[in-house]
């Protein structure tokens, strides 16, 4: 008989990744009455949710060990792999009947490969992986896209929603990675299409903020233009998401388009100019700062 665990104000959870989104997702968690055992590369990082309560753990493993669902939130796949399966990770210390939640954009065969690793345990995996940025993490309204066993998910959704207000199961394991690669296309087709009007609406001579009044509630609106356009504006370049994780992404996208036969050239183009973007040292910054990196191009 599959265990799975029932979820109550006490139900004990873990946290491995307490960056940009994942400090305000666990915070969120514990704000509802979860007593919470964190851990991050870097423990200055994990201060804010330990001065609220938090308990530290010394490895993945050991926040496994104190536990019932345990949600992962790293960089890059490479991370997501080291967390999980090397010998102090996650998988060490999940006993049967807990649940691993990993909520990283990683790639849809690591996925699979987690799943079946916690089913050996007779333990369960989701992959969750979130859309929204750092405004949707600490207005707690991410988007979820989750791959798994439908029992565990339905388990698990009292835990989402009190971090989403979009969570849907999208299939089996990998799913969720599948559907967010989707997201991250749309994204990046909309970003290039942001940026580029604002470069136009400068040359132009056009006021910037009148122009975004006038098309972001047509057909032209969109999430980036609502919230990262103002940003854009005011020279706010501060990441709610990384180019160097979107160029990730992106990278993840086209290997499995590859894998799958598919071409697609304009998801191909985008990632060369965000490729350049970083490469201009705009890694670190914020998905907006496309906006810099093209308009270097157009003034070369």
């Amino acid at each position: 008989m599959t265990v799975l665990p029932a979820i109550t104000k006490d139900t004990r959870i873990g946290w491995i990744g307490t960056g940009v989104m994942g400090l305000s997702m666990c915070g969120h968690l514990m704000a509802a009455g979860h007593p919470a055992t964190v851990f991050n590369r870097t423990q200055a990082k994990a201060e804010p949710l330990l001065a609220k309560g938090a308990a530290w753990a010394e490895s993945p493993r050991a926040v496994a060990e104190a536990s019932e669902v345990v949600f992962t939130i790293v960089g890059y796949p490479d991370d997501v792999r080291r967390v999980y399966f090397e010998p102090d990770g996650v998988l060490a210390g999940l006993a049967p009947g807990k649940v691993a939640v990993d909520m990283t954009t990683t790639s849809p065969s690591l996925a699979v490969e987690i799943d079946a690793a916690a089913r050996r345990k007779g333990a369960h995996a989701l992959d969750a992986p979130v859309s929204g940025g750092d405004v949707g993490a600490k207005n707690a309204a991410l988007s979820i896209m989750v791959g798994g066993e439908a029992a565990v998910f339905e388990a698990v959704r009292p835990l989402f929603e009190r971090l989403g207000r979009i969570i849907a199961l999208q299939g089996a394991a990998g799913c969720g990675q599948h559907t967010k690669m989707c997201n991250q296309i749309v994204i990046a087709g909309s970003m290039i299409g942001v940026c580029e009007s604002l470069l136009y609406a400068t040359r132009a001579g056009l006021d910037p903020q009148a122009m975004l009044g006038a098309i972001s509630k047509g057909a032209a609106g969109c999430w980036s233009l609502e919230n990262l356009a103002p940003r854009i504006l005011k020279g706010d370049f501060a990441p709610g998401f990384m180019i160097d994780h979107f160029v990730k992404d992106m990278g993840i996208a086209l290997e499995e388009s590859r894998r799958m036969g598919l071409a697609l050239p304009g998801l191909t183009l985008v990632n060369g100019l965000y490729a350049e973007a970083a490469r201009c040292g705009f890694g670190r910054e914020g998905t907006q700062a496309l906006f810099l990196a093209l308009q270097r191009m157009a003034q070369a």
